[in-house]
């Protein structure tokens, strides 16, 4: 006869990791089961162990910002709970797998079950649909926020049914991908598998178009002139790419990048050929760093002095302008396109203000977007001057059971103390999904991320956090010119925004102390002992 227990022994792998003295509370270290590395922490004088790897794009935990019972990815800010596992902020999707601890005679043991050891990521448990039940929420629009809404709703076990429209030809991608590596094979940007929304019943409706919406019918219309009932919505289309007004803009070769399509177009289109790229924020800058070392010349036309002036500052815009400088990219300051000349209906040649010409075989333009709130014309859901989607923190628009997520919305903003505001980030959008659907539920939740952002030029990042509109001073640490720094943005006196290069995991960890509602000084920022960042 086995003890018991005894199977369950044999099917485990032990491993004695470290002395019980050798963390300290707030600490973490990266040691290996089997073949396994696993995250361990120590908090409150107790040990915990979790998935070692960010379930976003698998980067080292260990190099994170650990606050409280939680830690921080560096990278891009998704944030776990280090007891359970369970993801707590996006952008990733799924939960760290949590393993056993035992702590004896001053020695600490982790075990991990075989059959899950190079398991590195879990799903949350989910429900499925029950036929039986007559209820439908619609899911306008295919982008984070529909995902993780639907996601959301499983995960708290809501058995009706589930409709995700959208008028890509994909299901739920990684879009942050189509500017930073235009040329992918679409099946490895897929955030989920077929598998998967079939599994938990999801019904994803791909290259459909809701054009209208009829709050007393609950239906909505889609451009195919089919209709369908909902009892619930949620309006979570995103904003398109903003097109060129100057005369030329509709000559074959003037792109936008707002699809799959788009991207492998662009990509394709510019192989060995003369790019000019117009405007010079996060995309157009993006698609330069892309397209730098692919095409024959590349171009971009700023109307700014420097890239990313207004959102990060002339410091950190001249030394980015540096870097693609440094590969040939030519850049066209203080100056803006006033016509696009062509040749057999082909676009040859861009003629700017300053009287400049640039030859050109493929223009991209990246010069805002414009929310996607066109087809809510006539069901009175209230939008702003911008056409974005008003939801309150509840993501409540003013009709009752619509809901609004994500890039489209306006929506209060916790660190700047309930200020409606719109901003287009990966990882806020999943917030909203999230918290959409847990009201849908009647679990009242309230939208209380620090919104997060990242961008990628040449292989380097640069990471943000907060929300610096109206910053008044900028104070600096390590040095731009050298490409590695930590910026803290200063509006009133305090610290509303930071962004870094090659300094991690300095943005996470404001990012961890914002969501703590600690309020970070311009004297703290100011001050030369950074010890209160815990690097």
């Amino acid at each position: 006869m086995n003890k018991p227990g005894q199977s369950e022994q044999l099917e485990e792998v032990t491993e004695l990791v470290c002395q019980e003295a050798d963390l300290q509370d707030g600490q973490m270290r990266e040691v290996t089961v089997g073949d396994q590395k696993v995250l361990l922490v120590r908090t409150r004088g107790q040990y915990s162990a979790v998935g070692s790897k960010c379930s976003h794009y698998n980067a080292p935990l260990v190099k994170g910002a650990l606050v409280g019972e939680r830690v921080r990815c560096p990278f891009h800010g998704a944030c776990f709970n280090v007891r359970t596992g369970d993801i707590e902020e996006y952008p990733g999707l799924d939960s760290l797998p949590s393993y056993k601890v035992k702590v004896e005679d001053g020695k600490v043991y982790v075990s991990i079950n075989k059959k899950s050891l190079e398991l590195t990521r879990r799903v949350k448990e989910m429900c499925t649909i029950q036929p039986d039940i007559k209820h439908t929420i619609l899911l306008v629009g295919g982008g984070p926020a529909s995902l993780v809404c639907a996601e959301t709703l499983r995960q708290n076990c809501y058995q009706g049914r589930i409709i995700i429209i959208t008028k890509d030809s994909l299901p739920p991608f990684d879009k942050t991908k189509l500017s930073k590596v235009m040329h992918v094979d679409s099946s490895s940007i897929l955030l989920r598998t077929s598998d998967f929304y079939q599994q938990y019943g999801i019904e994803v409706w791909t290259r459909k178009e809701v054009v209208s919406v009829n709050p007393a019918d609950k239906v909505v219309k889609m451009s195919n002139g089919a209709s369908q009932r909902y009892d619930q919505l949620l309006i979570s289309t995103g904003c398109r790419a903003r097109p060129l007004s100057c005369p030329g803009s509709d000559l074959k070769g003037v792109q936008l990048l707002q699809s799959y399509e788009d991207a492998q177009e662009i990509h394709t289109s510019s192989l060995g050929q003369k790019a000019v790229v117009i405007g010079a924020s996060f995309i157009g800058m993006e698609v330069a760093s892309y397209l730098s070392d692919k095409a024959a010349s590349v171009a971009l036309v700023g109307n700014t002095r420097y890239p990313y002036e207004k959102s990060l500052g002339p410091e950190i815009g001249k030394m980015s302008m540096q870097m693609l400088e440094e590969k040939n990219v030519k850049f066209h300051m203080n100056d803006q396109v006033t016509e696009i000349r062509g040749e057999n209906g082909k676009v040859k040649e861009l003629v700017l203000k300053s009287g400049t010409i640039l030859e050109a075989d493929v223009v991209i333009a990246g010069v805002g977007v414009i929310p996607n709130s066109d087809f809510l014309a006539g069901s009175e859901v209230a939008v702003d001057s911008k056409k974005a989607v008003i939801v309150d923190k509840f993501m409540k628009t003013n009709v009752p059971d619509i809901f609004g997520a994500g890039d489209v919305t306006s929506f209060p903003l916790t660190i700047r103390g309930g200020q409606q505001i719109s901003i287009g980030h990966w990882q806020m959008s999943q917030a909203h999904g999230r918290v959409a659907a847990l009201n849908m539920l009647k679990k009242p939740a309230t939208i209380e991320s620090v919104p997060f952002f990242w961008t990628a030029l040449l292989g380097k990042s640069i990471r943000y956090t907060g929300y610096g509109e109206g910053y008044t001073d900028i104070i600096f640490k390590g040095k731009v010119e050298e490409r590695k720094f930590l910026a803290f943005y200063i509006k009133d006196e305090v610290v509303v925004a930071a962004a870094s290069l090659m300094f991690d995991p300095a943005v996470a960890q404001v990012a961890e102390l914002m969501a703590k509602g600690n309020a970070l000084t311009k004297a703290l920022a100011q001050a030369d002992d950074l010890s209160w960042l815990q690097m």
